[in-house]
């Protein structure tokens, strides 16, 4: 996310770097920086609260509201200050900064969505009727309780009354009296951002900033590689498309195994462990909501250990054992992973 490693290492990197030449902008990288920092530590923490029930106002929402405030800022200082600053800067800070708005974004679709991606969706309620099935006033004057015993309709017949055959369980389907309009509640969070749909906007942003690293940087480029990293867990945790984010994954270490650059020990360590990820994120199985389809992934075996299907947080990814990736690295030639 936000926080991995390896955007805080660059970030620091940028910041140090236009110290001299915009003071401005590395203020904004340092105070981004620190930012990450604090939220990265929140972010582990909040990995065991994922399926709280956030309409509940209990002690450890005060987490929740606090990732969702740091969030909140981060997003306003990329928006207003970073990105406005980065078009004439290398290619590479201004993926990142594009990369740091994305996931900002997945971060308020996993903790601060309505309806939430963490439980199935809660259709809404239509009004009701008001008064439940028909003729249940008769002559519509008085609209006023008629006691329980009486078998005798207002308008004086002696035909049964809606409320002799049911009342309001076997009229028209409509609500109980007093129930029309009703609404769930929405986060008790909801006083730090709106509550509302940020699916879409979070997959355009990562459409976006994924489209800019293939066109600006290599493809074993360690921000590129993190960019199709938390994409392919936003589509697993969120969108629920298991193919989609096993396909993304794919397609990164292919590029990586096309790459030519050459880099130093520093990145390739970096993008070696990234790689790791996402050959870990190929093996997953489908995501855990009805409808989605099984993918290509390793059966589980009897006896064989793995891992409770809970959707990770960037780059700390759950998944069944799978073999890990061998890369061979030779004094300062391109990398090559081996799967």
């Amino acid at each position: 996310m936000a926080a991995s490693d390896v955007d805080q290492k660059f970030l620091g990197r940028f910041a140090k770097r236009s110290d001299d030449e915009n003071p401005y902008l590395a203020s904004m990288l340092y105070k981004m920086l620190g930012l990450s920092v604090v939220l990265a530590k929140k972010l582990v923490r909040a990995r065991r609260l994922r399926k709280l029930d956030t309409t509940r106002d209990t002690k450890s929402l005060q987490l929740y509201h606090h990732i969702i405030w740091l969030s909140r800022e981060g997003l306003v200082i990329v928006e207003q200050y970073i990105l406005p600053m980065v078009e004439n800067y290398d290619d590479e800070l201004k993926v990142l900064s594009y990369k740091l708005r994305a996931s900002f974004h997945h971060i308020f679709v996993l903790f601060h969505n309505y309806p939430p991606v963490t439980q199935s969706a809660i259709p809404a309620m239509g009004g009701g009727n008001g008064g439940g099935s028909g003729g249940g006033s008769g002559g519509g004057g008085g609209g006023g309780k008629r006691p329980r015993s009486s078998p005798q309709r207002v308008d004086g017949t002696n035909s049964p009354s809606p409320l002799m055959n049911g009342g309001p369980v076997g009229g028209g389907g409509g609500l109980p009296p007093g129930l029309g309009g009703t609404s769930f509640p929405k986060p008790t969070s909801s006083f730090l951002l709106p509550a509302m749909n940020f699916i879409p906007k979070a997959q355009a942003s990562f459409e976006e900033v994924g489209a800019m690293a293939d066109q600006l940087l290599p493809g074993s480029h360690p921000i590129r590689l993190s960019v199709k990293l938390e994409y392919a867990a936003f589509a697993y945790d969120c969108l629920k498309d298991a193919d989609a984010s096993r396909r993304i994954a794919k397609h990164a270490i292919t590029d990586v195994y096309n790459a030519q650059e050459e880099m130093d020990d520093d990145s390739f360590e970096d993008a070696a462990e990234l790689v790791r990820t996402l050959a870990r994120m190929v093996k997953r199985g489908p995501s855990s909501t009805p409808g989605s389809t099984p993918g290509g992934g390793s059966s589980s075996t009897p006896g064989s250990r793995t891992t409770p299907n809970l959707p990770p947080l960037g780059g700390a990814v759950g998944a069944a054992p799978v073999v890990t990736p061998v890369i061979h690295q030779s004094a300062h030639s391109p990398m090559m992973p081996f799967i």
